[in-house]
């Protein structure tokens, strides 16, 4: 017997009937309502835009400006004259340039440090079973939810306390100031690596063992590279949150000499604007900070694919 249909139903060869599937009619209204709320969500990206990019130009066209037009008309972005000599003034006057070089120094050491450490123990938590592994890693975590602010008086003692026993680790030293970057980032660098970890498939880390490898060798031969797009999303993290990093440095890098000898340059920038008693050099001040957001700036650009690709690729394995 065929098919047959009755109505807003149908009947099939067992004589059983089945209601129609009801199809929903796509009128106007949807694409109304889809054309508006993408109209308002361009609108929101739009003003977000402006409202992020207008404040790094006028930092920029401020660097060009003498320090009388910045306090006559602050909020024009076009400088009725270049005033190249800022950047000088603030390089070599304010001493930008040291503060600059003691920057790149501790970075380059935490920095690397950090993506080692982290990488190593987010790997032994993620892929090897163990007793306590669970407790290891939410102790880690904890350090996400202490704000640094909190532990400003016992760091502060801990350091000079060790400065005591092991003088380069006292304060005003380069090499302190990294130790305390690294437990700084080890937190985040451990709970971001560990996902990722997570996500490598485990036949490439047996066929390795097969093969003979050690386990050290597995990490830095065959995980470690699998991981570069992780590696390279959260080093990028990294370097941002420490460079921009303003609280550790003036807690724990006070010059008491009062000279910038191992002052980082979010310290640097606090001095050019007061680096002449009472007189504020705004000119300065801002060149200065074009001079210090410019460095990041590139980074980002340079590595933005990796950082997305290393956000994304947790979700898209």
């Amino acid at each position: 017997m065929s098919t047959a249909t009755h109505g807003l139903g149908r009947t099939d060869q067992a004589g059983t009937s089945r209601p129609a599937p009801v199809r929903r009619a796509r009128g106007p209204r949807a694409g109304v309502g889809a054309r508006i709320f993408n109209g308002f969500s361009h609108l929101f990206l739009v003003v977000w835009a402006l409202m992020v990019i207008y404040p790094l130009l006028w930092v920029v066209m401020s660097a060009f400006k003498g320090d009388s037009e910045v306090i006559r008309e602050p909020l024009s972005l076009i400088p009725s004259k270049l005033h190249w000599d800022n950047f000088s003034r603030a390089w070599f006057g304010g001493h930008l340039g040291s503060f600059f070089l003691n920057t790149v120094l501790v970075l380059a050491g935490s920095v690397t440090l950090t993506m080692l450490l982290g990488s190593m123990a987010a790997y032994a938590l993620a892929r090897y079973e163990f007793r306590g592994n669970r407790l290891i890693y939410f102790m880690f975590l904890s350090g996400l939810t202490l704000p640094i602010y909190l532990a400003a008086v016992p760091l502060f003692k801990g350091v000079y306390n060790m400065g005591v026993t092991f003088p380069l680790l006292g304060p005003n030293k380069h090499l302190m100031l990294m130790v305390v970057y690294i437990a700084w980032s080890l937190s985040f660098t451990i709970f971001f690596m560990h996902s990722f970890f997570r996500t490598l498939p485990d036949s490439i880390a047996e066929a390795a063992m097969v093969d003979g490898a050690s386990h050290t060798r597995t990490f830095f031969s065959v995980m470690l590279p699998m991981a570069k797009p992780g590696l390279i999303s959260i080093g990028i993290f990294n370097v941002l949150g420490q460079w921009n990093q303003w609280y550790l440095p003036t807690l724990l890098m006070q010059s008491l000499s009062g000279e910038p000898k191992h002052q980082v340059i979010s310290q640097g920038l606090i001095e050019l604007s007061v680096n002449q008693g009472y007189r504020s050099d705004w000119s300065g001040l801002f060149a200065g900070v074009t001079m210090a957001t410019l460095p990041v700036l590139i980074v980002y650009i340079v590595f933005q694919r990796q950082v997305q690709s290393g956000l994304t690729a947790g979700v898209s394995k």
